[in-house]
């Protein structure tokens, strides 16, 4: 079968619903440490609540990936495990935000917090994997690199909308305080609105996407239908796939680590840093840290501001490492720069920064990776690959407090980590193997 290019509409609808995913994944990223401080957690603790979201990623997205291989049905191949993850991220979004507000102790609050973010994290992941899968699919090599910064435009569009939102939200009249312990409805409604747009967008993708069947599938990757050889690679078993991964798989899963490690600290340590260093307050009741906590969504999207303008100019680079690399520079420049900076305005500067590091993470690995796997289990591998995420993320979590005490407290400080992190994740840049492998 001939690798046919598909449009840049066609390649626009297999990812559309991306962006009402990323709204909810934005919304979470921006708001969960801002949600538990509130709820009454103490910053020392903040990291461990950062758990949950990568280790349910690092179990949902490889069964997904798996199972999904194996899908072939009247909706689709990833499209039901894109349907069922929507439908339960939106309900429970409808209760993230409301824990403060059902009357219960503060110890139950974040018990039925934890609860709502392992299932919404779960849901994401469910409903998110398909996308990448899908490009995977029905995309051809030379068009790969191109409809991954499709996915990344949408991607850092749907960021900008969910992180804006609680401010736009106070800034139209809505109270961004509440009592202690109490979600400010600011927040509240923002996730409300995400939820909606998240169904909607996801039912646009699935109204203008048909995925192949088997038989086109098999011809689209050079697959021998019904072998015996493909047979037994279907029972293949996760271990088998990681013992047989490409080169490729592991080097660039060391760049991932370091690179996650560094979002992972922004997403814990951007609201309580900025509160002390620009309105020099810890107090998670006061106007202040609220405020703060606003201008952190804001932030972070000026942050996808600069992820989308970056990726604009990632495929002027010949050299697709030299590209990744000095994107991660800039990024861990932006990180250490926010140490250095007392005036709201000017973390502008950081951000835009921090978002040449976040393009390359959303659109160089995926690209690179997919090009070195075969189509056979590809969908198990993006799965596994997801890994690279997850557990960097959840050994962050876990280092958060010990680290946050060894830097003296200070939360901004942990943004210097990050920073450090990413020049890491640079030099590892240049061990990737990207020769395909038979």
């Amino acid at each position: 079968m001939q690798k046919r290019d598909l449009s840049f509409w066609q390649m626009w609808n297999l990812s559309f619903g991306f962006f009402g995913v990323q709204i909810a994944y934005a919304l979470q990223s921006a708001n969960i440490s801002r949600i538990f401080a509130t709820l009454g957690a103490d910053p020392h603790d903040l990291s461990f609540f950062w758990i949950l979201p990568p280790l349910m990623g690092m179990i949902v997205q490889p069964l997904v990936g798996t199972w999904s291989d194996k899908t072939w049905c009247r909706w689709g191949r990833r499209k039901p495990y894109l349907y069922v993850g929507a439908l339960v991220a939106v309900a429970v979004m409808a209760f993230l935000p409301n824990a403060g507000s059902l009357g219960l102790t503060v110890k139950m609050a974040m018990s039925f917090g934890l609860i709502m973010l392992m299932l919404l994290d779960t849901s994401i992941n469910m409903a998110m994997q398909p996308f990448k899968m899908m490009v995977g699919d029905m995309v051809n090599e030379r068009q790969k690199a191109k409809a991954y910064s499709i996915q990344s435009l949408l991607c850092n569009a749907g960021s900008l909308v969910g992180y804006l939102f609680p401010y736009i939200f106070t800034w139209i009249g809505i109270s961004n305080v509440a009592p202690e312990g109490v979600i400010p409805d600011s927040v509240i409604y923002s996730f409300y609105v995400g939820a909606a747009i998240l169904i909607l967008c996801v039912l646009y993708t699935g109204a203008t996407v048909k995925e192949m069947n088997p038989e086109e599938y098999a011809a689209f990757h050079n697959l021998k239908a019904k072998s015996e050889e493909d047979a037994e690679e279907q029972k293949t078993g996760l271990i088998t796939l990681l013992i047989r991964a490409p080169k490729a798989f592991w080097q660039i899963g060391l760049v991932q680590f370091f690179s996650w490690v560094a979002f992972l600290y922004m997403w814990t340590y951007t609201n309580g840093g900025i509160a002390e260093t620009i309105w020099h307050t810890t107090d998670v009741a006061s106007a202040g840290y609220q405020a703060a906590g606003d201008w952190v969504g804001v932030l972070f999207a000026v942050q996808a501001v600069g992820s989308i303008l970056w990726a604009m100019a990632l495929p002027m680079f010949k050299n697709v490492k030299v590209g990744y690399a000095v994107s991660l520079v800039l990024g861990g420049i932006g990180f250490i720069s926010t140490a250095f900076i007392h005036d709201q305005y000017l973390l502008f500067i950081s951000y835009l920064l921090i978002g040449c590091g976040w393009a390359a993470m959303l659109a160089m690995p995926f690209a690179l990776l997919t090009n070195a796997l075969s189509g056979s289990s590809m969908g198990a591998y993006l799965g596994l690959f997801n890994c690279t995420i997850c557990l960097p993320q959840i050994i962050a979590a876990l280092l958060g407090g010990v680290i946050l005490k060894m830097v003296g407290g200070e939360q901004i400080m942990m943004l210097v980590v990050a920073g450090v992190s990413l020049f890491l994740g640079a030099v590892a840049v240049y061990g990737i193997t990207t020769k395909r492998e038979n």
